[in-house]
């Protein structure tokens, strides 16, 4: 799988494929990544990348020409994704699903955002990651790349985790817990080390069930929504 970077600041994007899963999974060559700067397509003779807004506004655009001939650059594989606030949330369900593809391209925006000529011409998909405004699209590209690549195969250790994260279903992870059994006057449950699989199952089950209710209310009523279906 390959994952291509159209963003003016691919310094902020590298360093993060330097370390740890996603850098031995790129090694082991699960994925590679690639960046196009719209600043090298620019028909500017300074390079430059931005403008005012038509019909005024604060900030400068993104204006579509190096982002336009940018894009003509990549295959016709090429699944385009734009970060963007006004975007459909991300979620699990779309990681496994763009873990599918041969090829995903993130374009990060930058200033007040990019001319929505180039969204309209170019975009298959438009992600928000939350409801609030970053300084661009960069991180957000970061966030959906890491969700999407721990679905690809030989990435985890152990890829059994897959099926016991927060929302792989509509209920939230149950609390997990290290060694030792005690720290600090604080106990592990004491069913998670009695070694009954049933039994723990049957705990983090209703502990997970907990958790959603506290964290995220709507979850549960998801998951008590589909139990009843399942009837």
């Amino acid at each position: 799988m390959r994952f291509t970077y159209v963003t003016l600041f691919s310094n902020l994007i590298e360093g993060y494929f330097q370390d740890s899963i996603l850098k031995r999974a790129i090694e082991a060559g699960h994925f590679d990544v690639g960046y196009l700067n719209p600043r090298d397509f620019s028909a500017s003779k300074h390079a430059k990348v931005d403008d005012t807004a038509a019909g005024g506004g604060a900030g400068m655009v993104m204006v579509p020409q190096p982002l336009f001939d940018a894009l003509r650059t990549l295959p016709a594989d090429a699944h385009i994704i734009f970060a963007a606030p006004v975007g459909k949330q991300f979620t699990q369900n779309d990681a496994k699903r763009l873990a599918t593809k041969q090829h995903v391209v993130f374009v990060s925006g930058r200033y007040e955002g990019i001319d929505e000529r180039v969204i309209e011409t170019f975009a298959d998909e438009v992600f928000s990651i939350g409801d609030y405004v970053l300084t661009g699209g960069e991180l957000p590209s970061l966030v959906m790349t890491d969700a999407i690549v721990r679905n690809l195969e030989g990435v985890l250790g152990n890829s059994e985790s897959l099926d016991y994260e927060s929302f792989e279903t509509p209920l939230l992870e149950a609390p997990t817990f290290g060694k030792p059994a005690v720290y600090e006057n604080m106990a592990v449950p004491s069913e998670y080390l009695k070694g009954n699989h049933s039994k723990i199952h049957a705990l983090k089950s209703s502990l997970s069930e907990c958790k959603t209710k506290f964290f995220r209310p709507e979850q549960l009523l998801k998951h008590k929504i589909r139990t009843s279906y399942e009837k």
